[in-house]
């Protein structure tokens, strides 16, 4: 299996590298291997839904 690390999934996802190792941290990347310092993940796996925004006024 292929992994990125955050910075490579960052320039994938369009979202920085700390928000990527603080997906990572809270397991809502599935998949995921901490190796020493750096977060590795899978190169197939999904962006997670961002579960700041709020739909319900709609």
């Amino acid at each position: 299996m292929e992994y990125l690390t955050t910075t490579e999934m960052s320039k994938k996802w369009g979202i920085t590298s700390r928000r990527i190792a603080v997906l990572c941290e809270q397991e809502r990347i599935v998949g995921v291997v901490k190796k020493g310092k750096t977060w590795l993940i899978p190169y197939d796996a999904k962006k997670p839904a961002d579960a700041r925004k709020n739909n319900h006024g709609k």
